[in-house]
């Protein structure tokens, strides 16, 4: 289908949703942030694809919310305004219970709900090149839609310094608190997220499925009786279900798994 905002483009079993608004530095609007819900509402369903990238064209990856588009919202109603919140928030979520791992590929700078949206992803590699900033109260506003994420990202103590302060801060920065699994040099990024997928590529696709919730589910939990019989049953399951008997016949038989291309 023909979309606007972004690119999408396949190659094996791994799909890459690339964000294409570089002249306003791929800030967010109403037609964007529709359409990445959509693609990956779509992307999650596809069962061909096993793993997706989420990139972006230009000098920076995200700026946040478009300023023209904050500008009309700043003439909506309170209800208005409250849906509108409601459907950025509803497109973050997308990405985050996506069923497939998402690894953000991150060129260029990333700006207030841009850092939400790497902050949703599973697994995020950076450009050294790159800064972060949480800009919303030097505009008088709060990170409110994207806090769940960015709080379970970086940690409650550096939220409570970036949220406040609005420091841009670099990608080394971002990667001691958090924020980022990797930093490579910029020239480096391409050939270190093709590695990263490769290894996701290379996986069971029910076991990437399960083991991605599982550790959303898992986090914070204490360990009780609960959560033992909990985890005892899945992987129960898993083991006597057909790709996890041929995972282990494959290792045994010192033989690729049927999945691995």
């Amino acid at each position: 289908m023909p979309w606007q905002t972004l690119h999408l483009t396949h190659q094996s079993h791994v799909a890459t949703v690339t964000l294409n608004r570089p002249e306003v530095r791929n800030a967010f609007n109403a037609d964007s942030i529709a359409e990445l819900r959509q693609v990956f509402t779509l992307l999650g369903q596809d069962e061909a694809v096993r793993a997706i990238v989420l990139a972006a064209n230009g000098k920076a990856f995200c700026a946040g919310a478009d300023l023209q588009w904050m500008q009309q919202m700043a003439q909506f109603s309170a209800e208005e305004n409250h849906a509108d919140a409601v459907r950025l928030a509803t497109m973050l979520q997308t990405i985050y219970l996506c069923p497939k791992p998402v690894v953000a590929k991150v060129q260029g700078d990333c700006v207030g709900g841009g850092v939400g949206l790497i902050a949703a992803c599973d697994i995020v590699l950076a450009a050294d090149t790159a800064h972060f900033c949480l800009a919303e109260v030097k505009l008088g506003l709060i990170p409110a839609t994207i806090a769940p994420y960015v709080i379970r990202a970086m940690g409650q103590q550096a939220a409570r310094r970036y949220f406040l302060t609005a420091e841009r801060f670099s990608a080394q920065e971002a990667y001691r608190i958090g924020l980022l699994h990797e930093v490579v040099a910029a020239q480096s990024l391409a050939a270190s997220v093709d590695g990263v997928v490769q290894a996701l590529a290379a996986n069971g696709p029910q076991a990437l499925r399960q083991a991605k919730a599982l550790v959303r589910e898992m986090a914070g939990r204490a360990i009780t009786d609960e959560v033992m019989a909990d985890t005892a049953k899945q992987i129960a399951q898993i083991r006597a279900s057909d790709e996890g008997r041929e995972g282990v016949n494959a290792f045994l038989e010192k033989r690729k798994p049927a999945w691995v291309i």
